[in-house]
């Protein structure tokens, strides 16, 4: 077996994690959970980087989610 070497690109990787289309697509998937977990949830995106987060905005969405994991079970 020969022995592979792989190096990462750094800026690569930052330039991609910063970019729009990213952004976008883990928007999409957070969407999707949002909309499996129910009314209540909605997304935050992230401002310097491509991150997004579901959260609970309601006291009912909140109350749901510690009672049945509604979030974590949405995430499939």
């Amino acid at each position: 077996m020969s022995k592979m070497q792989f190096k990462l690109n750094g800026a690569g990787v930052r330039e991609l994690m910063q970019s729009g289309e990213m952004v976008s697509v883990l928007e999409s998937y957070a969407d999707e959970i949002a909309a499996r977990a129910g009314g209540g949830y909605n997304v935050h995106i992230g401002p310097t980087r491509a991150n997004v987060s579901v959260v609970a905005e309601t006291e009912e969405a909140a109350q749901d989610n510690y009672e049945n994991n509604t979030l974590l079970k949405a995430v499939r």
